[in-house]
């Protein structure tokens, strides 16, 4: 799969809280890293390595968030990597502006960098 569509699909399979879709788009050894992760696991410094890891951030993120939703804004992708640009939506908060960069080999994201706006 290309970088547009690995970005295409992560954002569709999140917005489907298909875990194990989402987790299928990453390479074995993928790292993450984050600062919703720094904030609510301090000892991580903000980066998580393995699907393991992935698995159980992304399953406790989808149950203490069930309307968390990201909103395309913005998609730009050359052939090694992928920029999404995106609202992140949650009832009671003030959406927050999001980009999040897929470095990608061999079909399958192997590193995740997001930033807040």
């Amino acid at each position: 799969m290309i970088p547009q569509q690995l970005a295409e699909r992560w954002l569709e399979r999140f917005n489907a809280r298909d875990l194990d879709g989402l987790l299928a788009l990453y390479a074995d050894g993928a790292i993450h890293h984050s600062p919703k992760l720094r904030a609510q696991r301090p000892g991580t410094d903000g980066k998580i390595a393995g699907k393991q890891a992935l698995r159980d951030w992304w399953a406790d993120s989808f149950e203490r968030l069930p309307q968390l939703h990201y909103r395309l804004i913005a998609l730009t992708a050359d052939p090694a990597r992928a920029v999404l640009e995106y609202w992140r939506e949650l009832p009671g908060e003030t959406p927050l502006h999001v980009a999040e960069v897929f470095v990608c080999a061999a079909g399958k994201i192997s590193e995740s960098f997001v930033f807040h706006g």
